[in-house]
């Protein structure tokens, strides 16, 4: 039944004449089960954190935050490694790597796996974000519509897009938001034929979200801002540029993995229990944090005072301040460890709580030194944005998500100042964001269109092999009766077992070639030089590009497992980057036309 389904439906997609329209339904469709995965996962993760609450109000010292988060990433663990296979991809890094290195292709199963797992690791407390595991579930459902249907690669990434955008959209009920994160963090450009597709599938996350989750995530609180503010909210886009860089460094640094050498159930259980004692101490950490983010972003303080251990210390001003200020440093902490213990989240829930904290810290300890009096509901908001500007590089999906989520359009004049300030120090620490920075230094995957098309080429393409192996025992004299069997300029040096030793430029032994007087004990090895550099065989082509740029020539070896192969020249890496940007223009422009 459900093949001879499939078959009417391609049957159907054939007789399509535009493909931009077509595309444009499944955007529809992406959208729409994009919405849906996004609001099942939050009503079920929130279902879980209240019922965890209800349990943990019933026991004394809320002794089950020190059990329930280990609880949660050892199934998370179990679940990838006995039932998943370990097949999951999970950061919105991989779904970056399989644009630009696989087609736009990724696993069938990330559409489920994500949810499953992240409602395990975040509602049993885990102390991570949902946003990057709805974007990779709708990332997962754009690419495989598109690998269904057949579609081109350039057309998977819009619909792989669209799912991010879509899930973006439900989850914040913010369709402009969820179409600037995917053009910002994930295409890196706009043009209309990819923000139409775009646009649709976010507004149909948005009414999947308002039919079957009505509930708002944050509610309307902000007011009018002050000139007279202005000074300090300079001051928070500073902090929270120098925060930004903070949550990169070290999220990034504990997201890799924690206690490596151990068993990944042992790491499970260790990681799990260590969280849930911080969680223990700050109850603030539990799961995303979006209850006491809506506290504080609602004005009331006080509410940092329940379950902790704190509670009668936290009426000095003095402790509150300290306090504040250890959750927006232990929040990204508390994040990297649930992550790199094994559980599957990301860090965007935990930007926006580090960056309301730190907005409130500006605001509260201002006000309690009597200058003025801060209005801590904007500070909050306008913080979240700033935070979330500096890590995710992103200034307008900041700016605007926390405009539609807080109803705080009347900000936007302090939320474009403090996500600009705060974009730019994080620039000057960071050029590119935490998920571009890993896979640049860690896979060598760059963001810019050059670098792409050049990997896009194989370096098997580019080695001539037609090349003159001279062994290292080859006397001069013989070398140079070859010379007259052969018509290029650039000689391999190369032992018995074939491993380059060095290499011969004709230009440099030129003057030396009617020298009369050479004696015959003198070999190749007297008369070669070192190359400037080796191109390995695995190297990336961008790569290779680079050292023709640095170093100033036409050719270079190159080997494989030490074994010498032929030379790459530059004028032929030239041609085949020619070839390639005419072979990718000819895609994209044919999608257009259609």
């Amino acid at each position: 039944m459900l093949k001879k389904i499939f078959y009417k439906i391609k049957k159907w997609r054939l007789r399509q004449n535009s493909q931009r329209n077509f595309l444009i339904y499944c955007s529809v469709f992406v959208g729409f089960f994009g919405g849906l995965a996004a609001v099942a996962l939050k009503f079920l993760v929130h279902t879980m954190e209240e019922i965890s609450r209800n349990i943990s109000a019933h026991l004394p010292y809320h002794i089950i935050y020190v059990f329930l988060p280990a609880l949660g990433i050892f199934l998370t663990v179990a679940y990838q490694h006995l039932i998943n296979k370990d097949k999951i991809q999970k950061g919105i890094g991989n779904i970056l790597a399989n644009i630009k290195r696989n087609h736009s292709n990724i696993r069938y199963n990330n559409i489920y796996s994500h949810l499953i797992t992240s409602s395990l690791t975040v509602g049993f407390g885990g102390s991570s974000g949902l946003e990057a595991p709805i974007v990779s579930t709708g990332a997962a459902i754009g690419s495989n519509t598109g690998k269904f249907f057949n579609l081109s690669p350039y057309e998977k990434t819009v619909l792989i897009a669209a799912g991010a955008s879509a899930g973006i959209a439900a989850v914040f009920n913010s369709p402009i938001a969820g179409v600037l994160f995917s053009l910002e963090i994930l295409l890196g450009e706009i043009s209309i034929p990819t923000f139409i597709p775009l646009l649709i599938a976010s507004a149909t996350g948005v009414v999947v979200s308002k039919l079957l989750y009505s509930g708002q995530l944050f509610h309307l609180v902000t007011e009018g801002w002050e000139f007279s503010a202005l000074p300090f909210y300079i001051v928070l886009g500073l902090f929270s540029g120098w925060v930004s860089v903070y949550i990169s460094k070290v999220g990034g640094f504990l997201e890799k993995g924690i206690l490596k050498k151990q068993n990944r159930y042992v790491r499970a259980l260790a990681g799990g229990l260590f969280l849930g004692l911080i969680i223990m101490v700050f109850p603030a950490l539990f799961g995303e944090g979006y209850h006491y983010l809506q506290a504080i972003l609602n004005g009331n303080i006080d509410a940092l005072k329940e379950e902790s251990f704190f509670s009668a210390w936290l009426a000095h001003p003095v402790v509150m301040i300290g306090f504040i200020a250890c959750m927006v440093f232990m929040k990204i902490i508390t994040a990297g460890i649930t992550i790199g213990a094994g559980g599957n989240g990301g860090t965007f829930a935990p930007t926006m709580f580090t960056g309301a904290f730190l907005g409130l810290f500006v605001a509260f300890s201002v006000n309690q030194t009597g200058l003025m009096h801060l209005n801590t509901s904007n500070f909050v908001a306008v913080g979240m944005a700033g935070a979330l500007s500096g890590v995710l590089h992103a200034p307008l999906t900041a700016i605007f998500l926390i405009a539609e989520i807080t109803g705080g359009y009347v900000l936007f004049i302090p939320l474009m100042i403090v996500a600009s300030i705060s974009y730019i120090i994080a620039r000057l620490f960071n050029p590119h964001n935490m998920y571009w920075h890993d896979l640049i230094h860690e896979k060598n995957i760059h963001p810019d269109q050059d670098y792409d098309m050049l990997n896009a080429i194989g370096i098997s393409s580019l080695i001539n092999k037609q090349f003159v192996g001279i062994g290292k025992n080859t006397t001069v004299k013989e070398f140079y009766k070859l010379l007259t069997a052969t018509t290029v300029n650039i000689f391999a040096v190369v032992d018995d077992a074939g491993m380059l030793e060095g290499v011969i430029l004709l230009d440099q032994i030129r003057k030396h070639l009617f020298d009369t007087n050479i004696p015959d004990e003198e070999t190749v090895i007297d008369i070669m030089t070192i190359p400037p550099a080796i191109v390995d065989y695995e190297q990336p082509v961008s790569s290779v590009m680079e050292l023709f740029d640095k170093l100033d020539v036409w050719q270079l070896p190159v080997t494989k497992n030490d074994l010498f192969m032929g030379f790459i020249s530059k004028s032929t890496l030239l041609a085949k980057y020619r070839e390639e940007f005419i072979r990718q223009n000819k895609e994209a422009d044919l999608f257009i036309k259609h």
